[in-house]
């Protein structure tokens, strides 16, 4: 890291994938996002050029990757190395969505292992730190070579919840990798859990052949870290209702939406709402979507971060794995 001398200031930018997140953290900060251009030559090539002195100040680079995925990747890396070019004592990537912690093992012969190899590229750039949430494969923190803080808005979404009557209520995760993550979610809430057994046969299709855990009667909540095309979710309440579930409320951090997720999530019968973040830009056409802003959360990490202070600590008493050692959990 590039620490010579005192830190002073924390300064903002953001890309062009989710400006209004960024200025929400700003605004918990008590500053303003520091204005950056971002221009296309006619060859399509990218030039950034950030317009806020960044000599020996604490730089946070605000940028989730969501589509285009690409574009938005090109210009966190261009914005860091800028950063990193103009003398930042520290360069932070603040990615809320982290697109490629799908692609994190080897489960093909000759496939590319892209969470690993972006994770390279932001280091190369000028990132020192990495600031992220709800990674799809927690695993994918260990490809960084530089510190990562991981963290969850799984406390954010219980509160949502609070107050309503949940006597009859049951978290149901769309799978057993998210199981642990749910049963984290239950106890928060006080209730069951189970979870659905799920094949991926394609990005778009998979099958649900199975719920571990009584949900007959029940209303579910059901918890995914990330909605896409709204496959999944469409498949397990097609599992919950034969297995005699009455409704359910679909809760994730990273709201996609992408192909026909809002028409199939809006459509179907079962689903009461749906909850989400705003990790990622809410879809325009959408105006009952239900949106818990993480804003605060990320704001109160960058001045923890900045202070030298633990972020974990944010988490203590809502996740085991980011604050001090619990007891061990049961099993479903």
């Amino acid at each position: 890291m590039r620490h010579s001398g005192v830190v002073r200031d924390i300064v903002v930018f953001s890309g062009n994938a989710h400006p209004a997140l960024a200025d929400a953290i700003a605004r918990q900060l008590g500053i303003s996002v520091s204005p950056a251009d971002i221009t296309r030559f006619s060859n399509d090539c990218l030039q950034v050029q950030l317009h806020a002195n960044c000599r020996q100040r604490d730089v946070y680079v605000v940028q989730p990757l969501v589509p285009p995925t690409q574009e938005h990747l090109m210009e966190l890396l261009l914005m860091l190395d800028a950063a990193r070019g103009a003398s930042a004592a520290q360069v932070t990537a603040v990615i809320p969505h982290y697109a490629y912690a799908r692609s994190d093992k080897k489960d093909a012969s000759r496939i590319s292992i892209a969470g690993r190899l972006v994770a390279d590229m932001l280091t190369t750039a000028g990132a020192d730190r990495v600031l992220t949430m709800t990674l799809h494969a927690p695993q994918v923190h260990g490809f960084f070579s530089v510190p990562v803080d991981h963290l969850t808005a799984i406390g954010e979404l219980a509160a949502h919840y609070a107050g309503r009557d949940l006597s009859d209520t049951v978290v149901v995760s769309p799978d057993l990798g998210n199981a642990k993550t749910a049963t984290l979610f239950a106890r928060l809430l006080g209730v069951p859990v189970a979870a659905g057994s799920k094949q991926r046969l394609a990005d778009d299709r998979v099958v649900i052949d199975a719920i571990v855990g009584d949900v007959s009667g029940k209303r579910a909540i059901v918890l995914d870290d990330e909605i896409a095309t709204g496959g999944s979710i469409i498949q397990l309440m097609d599992r919950l209702e034969a297995e005699g579930c009455t409704e359910a409320s679909v809760a994730c951090t990273h709201g996609l939406f992408t192909g026909k997720a809002v028409e199939r999530l809006r459509s179907h019968p079962g689903i009461t709402e749906v909850l989400t973040t705003d990790t990622v830009p809410a879809p325009a056409d959408w105006p009952e979507l239900r949106t818990r802003s993480v804003a605060p959360l990320f704001a109160e990490a960058v001045q923890r971060i900045h202070a030298g202070e633990s972020v974990s600590s944010l988490f203590d008493g809502v996740d085991p794995a980011h604050g001090p050692p619990q007891p061990h959990l049961p099993s479903m």
